[in-house]
C-alpha cells in the first residue's frame, strides 16, 4: 500500500522472502501476474487464486508458469489467464515514468520491477551523454532521459528495443537512441572510436547461474564493468548491478575492484545499493538476496 504513492507496479509476493516459497506475484495496475513454481504450490492454486482475488481485487490474472524450473518435478511449462483477460502489454508507473510491461512475452512476469528505486536514483544522477547498457525495455534508459541531453540504449534484442522505443514516446523522450548489438562488442567498438559518456548504467542478466558459473561470471562481470569506466567522462557516474544470488556482496565488490584496476583510472564507490521493500531479503535465506548495485564515478 505504500508504494501506491510511487507506482502502479509492484512485486505483492516475493517467494521466500514473503513466507511463501515458489510463489511470485506481480501488480502491473489492474493486472496481476502470478508463478507457481512447484508442483505442492500447484496444489493450492485455487486457495491462491482466491486469496489475490479478495486481496488485490484484480480485473486479471495470468499465470507465467513457462518457468523451467518447473519441469524439475514434471509440471508443464504454460501461459494461461486464471481470472478476466490480461491483455499483452499493460502500462504501469513509476516515480513519474511511464513504462509498458509484457505479461505474456516478455522476460519473468514482464518486466523488472526489482529496479525501480535504483532506476530513479540514476534519473537523479543523470546529465550530459547517457548511456543505458543491456537495456531491453530501456526502463533504466527512460530514467536516465529525464535528466541526459540525449540516451543511447544498447541491446542484443531488436524485439526488446522496440519495446523501449515505444515507452519513450509515452514519455515524450526525443533524445533516446536505441541500437541492436551484443554489449560487450558494441562497448569495445566504441572505446576505440573514442566515445565518452557522462553516465552510464550497466545491469547485465544473471551471468553466474550456479555456483560453478561463478568464477567465469565475475570475469565476465570484471570485464563489461571495465568497459564501462573506460567510456566514462572525467567527473561521470557510472550505476553497475548483477542480479545473481550466487554472486554475493564480498564478491560483487571483489568485480568492481578489479574492473576499477584493469581500467587504471582511480574510481570511486559512491554508494551501494540492495533491493526495495516489495522484493524482501531474509537474513537466514540468503538466496532472497540477488540484487545488487553500485554507483562509481571517475576522476
Amino acid at each position: 500500500r505504500a508504494l501506491a504513492t510511487e507506482t502502479t507496479g509492484w512485486r505483492v509476493v516475493h517467494g521466500e522472502g514473503d513466507g511463501l516459497p515458489s510463489l511470485v506475484v506481480d501488480r502491473y495496475d489492474e493486472h496481476l501476474v502470478v508463478q507457481l513454481l512447484s508442483a505442492g504450490l500447484e496444489t493450492q492454486r485455487d486457495a491462491i487464486v482466491a486469496a489475490l482475488r479478495a486481496h488485490e481485487q484484480p480485473v486479471g490474472i495470468l499465470a507465467r508458469n513457462d518457468a523451467a524450473v518447473r519441469q524439475r518435478e514434471g509440471l508443464p511449462r504454460t501461459i494461461e489467464s486464471l481470472v478476466g483477460t490480461v491483455p499483452d502489454t499493460v502500462e504501469f508507473v513509476e516515480h513519474g515514468v511511464r513504462m509498458l510491461a509484457a505479461p505474456h512475452t516478455g522476460q519473468k512476469t514482464g518486466a523488472f520491477l526489482d529496479q525501480r528505486d535504483n532506476r530513479a536514483l540514476v534519473g537523479r544522477l543523470a546529465r550530459g551523454r547517457a548511456l543505458d547498457v543491456f537495456s531491453y525495455h530501456g526502463s533504466f534508459a527512460q530514467h536516465l532521459a529525464r535528466g541526459a541531453d540525449h540516451v543511447t540504449a544498447v541491446d542484443v534484442s531488436g524485439e526488446a528495443l522496440a519495446r523501449a522505443e515505444k515507452n519513450a514516446r509515452l514519455n515524450g523522450h526525443t533524445h533516446l537512441t536505441t541500437v541492436v548489438a551484443d554489449a560487450f562488442d558494441w562497448l569495445r567498438d566504441a572505446r576505440r572510436a573514442g566515445e565518452r559518456f557522462d553516465t552510464i548504467v550497466i545491469d547485465p542478466p544473471a551471468f553466474a547461474k550456479s555456483r560453478q558459473a561463478l568464477p567465469q561470471a565475475m570475469r565476465g562481470y570484471a570485464d563489461v564493468f571495465r568497459l564501462g569506466l573506460l567510456l566514462l567522462a572525467p567527473g561521470g557516474t557510472l550505476f553497475a548491478a548483477s542480479c545473481s544470488h550466487h554472486l554475493g556482496v564480498p564478491d560483487f565488490l571483489a568485480v568492481l575492484e578489479h574492473a576499477a584496476a584493469d581500467s587504471r583510472r582511480r574510481v570511486t564507490l559512491q554508494q551501494l545499493t540492495l533491493q526495495p521493500p516489495d522484493h524482501p531479503v531474509v537474513l537466514t535465506i540468503p538466496e532472497t538476496h540477488y540484487l545488487k548495485g553500485a554507483v562509481l564515478s571517475v576522476a
